[in-house]
């Protein structure tokens, strides 16, 4: 017991673990912290995959098939959205929305998914595309390489579960992330993912002490899931411009239900 103590406080350091908390939560937050990080890293994988068979659709002119593969590719990126946010950089690269920029859609800053969505759907085409898909497989490249040697902070980790369920609800509700190609509900899933496997990882430490929490998180988890679930079609999900304005009201209230319950977690854990 002894000796895992010390070998676990070791790996605590390594994954970035602060040491604010005392010894013993320090020593609990170990394992699911190895296992998120075992959990971002599969994912950065399969996101680079990916992005590769992306972007080579794209350089190969075939519009048809570069447009089935955006939305899949992106939900890589999007459930571990907290991480990958920790490098501005490659985040203002590969994510940034048009409106992050003085000329819009025209500025030549502009790159990454969103930049080629935009010729994708409006344009129908990939003309002109293949610079930014270069430049988008060199950042996802970079990205994995970085997060192979990060460390990770215990408050992102954690944070990261209603981080990712704030920014459905305030930012990407209203459809302005997909708005040419309307994949939101990919990017929503996504997201659900990413939040549930946090909050999974880091439940065996606070459902003794918080019962009545656990049980509404899990049924509000639930209740989002099976949200989705009516949009779920054979292909991926729903086009988000068919959702009536009620469908996306009702989805929004859930979604910040669950948003406002998470957002205690990091101080349920002494994180705070």
């Amino acid at each position: 017991m002894r000796r895992y103590f010390f070998a676990a406080t070791a790996l605590a350091g390594m994954l970035g673990y602060s040491g604010a908390a005392s010894a013993e939560e320090d020593s609990k937050l170990v394992e699911p912290l190895a296992a998120y990080k075992s959990y971002v890293a599969d994912n950065t994988e399969k996101l680079l995959d990916n992005t590769t068979k992306f972007t080579d659709a794209i350089k190969a002119g075939d519009v048809a098939k570069a447009k089935a593969l955006f939305a899949p590719t992106r939900m890589n990126y999007e459930a571990i959205e907290p991480i990958a946010e920790l490098f501005s950089d490659l985040d203002h690269t590969i994510d940034a929305r048009a409106d992050d920029f003085e000329g819009k859609e025209k500025d030549p800053k502009f790159s990454g998914f969103h930049r080629i969505e935009y010729t994708l759907w409006t344009d129908n085409s990939t003309k002109g595309l293949e610079p930014f898909a270069d430049k988008l497989l060199a950042d996802v490249k970079d990205l994995n390489h970085r997060i192979e040697n990060l460390t990770f902070p215990p408050e992102t980790v954690v944070g990261g579960a209603a981080a990712l369920m704030e920014e459905v609800a305030a930012t990407k509700i209203s459809g302005e992330e997909d708005r040419y190609s309307h994949t939101d509900l990919w990017d929503f899933k996504a997201n659900f993912d990413g939040s549930q496997k946090i909050y999974v990882l880091v439940k065996p430490l606070i459902e003794k002490d918080h019962v009545d929490f656990v049980k509404k998180v899990d049924e509000n988890f639930k209740v989002v899931d099976d949200t989705l679930a009516k949009y779920k079609t054979a292909d991926g999900y729903e086009l988000y411009d068919k959702l009536s304005e009620d469908d996306r009201k009702v989805l929004a209230a859930k979604v910040n239900a669950l948003a406002t319950d998470l957002s205690t977690l990091r101080g349920k854990l002494g994180l705070n």
